[in-house]
């Protein structure tokens, strides 16, 4: 089979699933939130540089495409707080390079800035939450259940 012509059947597969998304059917619902968990309305990002992009993303939009909507889920507990942030892009997101430098400042998290995300299309979810976190997990297995 022709490199075009598998290109072509995997798009047709892929494209589709993309498309009937946003960002609500990828927040978290009260219902998969665990009970010991609460939700607070600012924004507990970990590292400053996640806020940052959050709050500012038009400062990188030449670097990371053009935004066309963002929201975040924020959480508490006793041992674990921070927040989820949702990007949704006009097209596909194109700085994760860029994201690893601007988050790590390497090519990682580290204890200091242990935000993790996640890229597929055009959406861009960042956790800031330390390593560990139940939360996390419950909507890391989410989205990528949803976007893969």
């Amino acid at each position: 089979m022709s490199k075009i012509l598998r290109l072509l059947i995997f798009s047709c597969l892929t494209i589709p699933k993309l498309q009937g998304q946003n960002i609500d059917t990828l927040k978290l619902t009260a219902k998969e939130i665990p009970e010991n968990y609460s939700i607070v309305k600012e924004n507990n990002c970990i590292a400053v540089q996640a806020c940052l992009l959050y709050d500012k993303p038009e400062i990188y939009e030449t670097l990371i495409g053009k935004l066309k909507n963002k929201e975040f889920q924020s959480f508490d507990n006793k041992k674990d707080k921070g927040s989820i942030m949702y990007f949704e892009f006009e097209t596909d997101f194109k700085g994760e390079g860029f994201l690893d430098g601007l988050l790590w400042g390497g090519d990682k998290p580290t204890k200091e800035h242990p935000e993790e995300y996640y890229a597929k299309g055009n959406f861009l979810i960042i956790w800031s939450f330390k390593k560990g976190s139940t939360i996390k997990k419950i909507s890391k297995d989410k989205i990528k259940a949803i976007l893969n």
